[in-house]
């Protein structure tokens, strides 16, 4: 991969833990096997500072495949904010990529994900740029499949237009699960996450479940949406 300028901030998160046997999520083992190992999938956010979209693609990548690429625009940047590593799973190795302009996170999306040792590229867009056309994003899908690196592309404040990702996904944060010891703090994160195209499975809506000790997501039927969120207001109340 070409060498890229000063503003690449390579982070550092903590030791990678032993890889539990457990850690394929639903989402990667329930693929029919036409799905390739690796593609572009994009994310919508439901609402612009939701950090929902961003946990569940975090949730679908791999730490020990190697260091993630994290790119985003100066919109997305003041925003949504910047990666907090201490959130983090363990073992995550993030550089990250500071840029103005759309048209400059697709160029280094691009650019990253020609390199097989990245463990996936995390894209960040905001709004609907003419750059961001068709085009673009069968580029970035055939540059994922042809070298076997993850692209997410994080939309916020945009609309579904026509695209090239294999999949897309809708996204927005529920309550939290019940903490096992405190019943004042949250618990499992819970997000709803919805399905709307896909080349290789059925749209649907789902609760997803991240168990984060395992990095692991778990799907539950849409009836889980009324036990969460009935949860969520007996708690405000």
């Amino acid at each position: 991969m070409r060498t890229l300028p000063e503003h690449f901030q390579p982070t550092k998160g903590r030791p990678v833990p032993p890889k539990p046997a457990s850690a394929t999520g639903p989402l990667r083992a329930r693929a029919s096997s036409g799905r390739p190992a690796a593609t572009l999938s994009e994310v919508f956010a439901d609402s612009a500072a939701d950090a929902a979209p961003t946990g569940f693609a975090l949730a679908q990548l791999e730490p020990a495949r190697g260091p993630l690429l994290w790119v985003s625009d100066r919109v997305t940047r003041k925003e949504a904010g910047i990666p907090y590593l201490s959130g983090f799973p363990a073992g995550f190795e993030v550089i990250r990529v500071d840029v103005a302009r759309p048209v400059d996170v697709l160029w280094a999306a691009e650019q990253g994900l020609g390199c097989p040792s990245l463990g996936g590229v995390m894209a960040e867009i905001w709004g609907d740029p003419p750059v961001l056309d068709f085009t673009a994003t069968k580029r970035l899908a055939l540059r994922a499949e042809t070298h076997g690196v993850a692209c997410w592309l994080m939309r916020r404040a945009a609309t579904p237009a026509l695209g090239a990702a294999r999949e897309r996904w809708r996204v927005g944060a529920l309550p939290s699960g019940r903490h096992p010891w405190d019943a004042r703090a949250p618990g499992q994160p819970h997000w709803r996450v919805e399905l709307f195209r896909s080349r290789y499975r059925a749209p649907g809506t789902w609760v997803a479940r991240y168990d984060r000790a395992a990095h692991r997501l778990e799907l539950e039927h849409p009836m889980a949406l009324r036990g969460t969120e009935a949860a969520g207001a007996g708690a405000g109340g």
